[in-house]
């Protein structure tokens, strides 16, 4: 795999393509999970962004261990690294949700007398979501956090020059 592209690192490319599709699919989640008329017009695009997202996970750790041998060795960066290499367990349940949760909503919108089993199916799915959402939410800032200290700690405190 490349490491950089036009001198930037892959890492910091695709970092920043899953800090911004991961809110968008948590806050598609809730939308669609509690809003039927939002899920019928938005929720294929909402499994669309986490699964991009989901893609793209595995894709920020192994471009983040490339960068990684290029750096000095820092607390810091263990700590981002090791709660990145946690992420795909948190975006991954929110894409199966959203996805059968669509899924659901699809099948059971097919026919006029909706299928009885789609019903509660969608309720737990929406559920899940709301769940998954909220717990990937958390990560991708946990992790997020962790790599802006790995990368400006002591940066702020030093004199403009």
């Amino acid at each position: 795999m490349f490491e950089f592209v036009n001198g930037l690192p892959v890492h910091a490319l695709v970092v920043h393509a899953v800090v911004v599709l991961i809110p968008l699919a948590v806050l598609g989640a809730v939308v669609i999970a509690v809003w039927p008329a939002a899920r019928e017009r938005y929720g294929w695009l909402v499994v669309a962004f986490a699964g991009v997202a989901t893609l793209l996970t595995p894709v920020a750790s192994v471009s983040g261990f490339a960068l990684r041998e290029r750096l000095p060795d820092n607390e810091l960066i263990q700590a981002h690294e090791a709660l990145g290499q946690q992420l795909i367990f948190f975006v991954a349940p929110l894409f199966l949700a959203v996805l059968v949760l669509m899924i659901a909503h699809r099948a059971g919108a097919r026919t006029e007398r909706p299928k009885s089993w789609a019903k509660p199916v969608l309720v737990v799915f929406a559920v899940l979501s709301v769940v998954a959402g909220a717990a990937a939410g958390v990560q991708v800032y946990r992790v997020g956090d962790a790599g802006s200290r790995a990368v400006w700690d002591g940066v702020a405190e030093q004199p403009v020059r």
